[in-house]
């Protein structure tokens, strides 16, 4: 209903329209849409700024939830709501941005630290180990083989989710729907994301995760603090933390159509759109009481869907994902919005026209049509050889 595809030729005078708010509000609309005014700056965000606010957000969301539960001083649904989607929008920034790109090498462009870094990430947010995952991302997603039966992103939404080519949409809708609800699912996903975790990395390592999480369960159970711990912690990590996931993957990137040739830049860049979160705003030429009633639906839907859209699923630079496809290993990604913009308004040198959709289930909407339509030849399960449940899972998050 508030979700629409558009051209890329229209990303921006959709965004221009929007100008006609006060000043004060377009930075942040801008960060929230995904997409800035023509000629706007941004704010000066670094590698480190990133990283200290998903620390920040995730520390500052648990400690909410956690003084709700002990002390009261915020009513029940609003401080657990309030705590959950900080952490949780804490949690996806590490995982989306400060993860992937020290996997990448590029979050300080320095190998030992960015290892580093993505070791203890891996720990923490108890994902795929670091190592094995940098390897994978790099040499099957970002290659040749992207949107192959190579690729963990296809692999994760054919044995992951049980999606098919010629699924209509609304049986692929429902499909997603079961799995997020479903406690099967999320109990293979949790195993999984432990699984792929342990196997591999070392054994000071296992030693050094398996006495902080006992020394931290100890404490809480000595303080009689062990439901605050599940609650806080263990929800947005969990279950919060992988519908957010699943959600995620399935805005990531279009099956490629039949026949297409499968190299060059052409088809590189037609796998991966922008998703911006905003619904066009009133005519201006429209009558006054119908203007109203338009920026009153804007706003409303702007504050309900668009912005948990933002801070719970589509976190950090997600929003431009396929800028990051295009240049990867840019020294730009903190700015993630603006560097995207800068590019189109030099005419995306070298490479073909941007493309976006408007709002997160146009983007899912856009990605179901195109498995829909994908060769059933191609994407068929049973010839995805030698992958099982643990890396299919892992697979969620490439």
């Amino acid at each position: 209903m508030h979700d629409v595809a558009q051209p890329c030729l229209g990303e921006t005078a959709l965004r221009e329209r929007l100008g006609v708010l006060p000043r004060p509000l377009q930075l942040p609309l801008t960060y929230l849409i995904g997409k800035p005014l023509v000629g706007q700056r941004g704010l000066p965000l670094t590698p480190s700024a990133h990283l200290i606010t998903g620390v920040g957000s995730t520390v500052v969301g648990v400690a909410i939830t956690a003084t709700t539960m002990l002390f009261g001083l915020v009513a029940w649904p609003v401080g657990l709501l309030v705590g959950w989607a900080m952490a949780l929008h804490g949690l996806r920034n590490l995982r989306m941005m400060v993860f992937h790109q020290s996997a990448h090498r590029n979050m300080w462009r320095r190998r030992r630290p960015d290892r580093t870094l993505g070791r203890i990430l891996a720990a923490v947010l108890v994902v795929q180990n670091f190592d094995a995952y940098a390897a994978e991302h790099v040499t099957d997603h970002h290659a040749a083989h992207h949107m192959t039966l190579r690729d963990p992103t296809v692999q994760a939404i054919l044995l992951g989710l049980g999606l098919r080519p010629g699924m209509s949409r609304r049986a692929m809708w429902g499909t997603l729907l079961g799995k997020l609800v479903s406690p099967v699912f999320h109990a293979r996903f949790l195993t999984a994301r432990v699984r792929s975790y342990w196997i591999g990395v070392s054994r000071a390592e296992r030693i050094t995760l398996t006495a902080a999480y006992a020394a931290v369960i100890t404490l809480a159970a000595l303080t009689g603090t062990l439901p605050v711990l599940l609650v806080a912690w263990v929800v947005p990590l969990t279950v919060l933390f992988q519908i957010s996931n699943t959600l995620r993957l399935c805005v990531k990137h279009t099956f490629p159509a039949p026949g297409t040739t499968t190299t060059g830049r052409e088809y590189f860049a037609g796998l991966t759109n922008a998703i911006f979160l905003s619904s066009p705003p009133p005519a201006a030429d429209e009558p006054g009481p119908r203007r109203l009633a338009g920026w009153i639906r804007w706003w409303a839907t702007t504050l309900t869907v668009h912005f948990p859209s933002r801070y719970l699923v589509l976190t950090g630079d997600t929003v431009c994902h396929d800028f990051h496809h295009r240049y990867p290993m840019t020294k730009e990604w903190p700015d993630y919005v603006f560097a995207r913009q800068r590019d189109l308004e030099r005419g995306h040198p070298g490479w073909p026209p941007y493309t976006a959709a408007w709002g997160l289930r146009a983007a899912i909407d856009r990605v179901f049509d195109s498995l829909r339509a994908a060769d059933p030849a191609v994407f068929r399960p049973e010839r995805v050889d030698g992958v099982n449940r643990r890396q299919v899972f892992a697979a969620f998050d490439d």
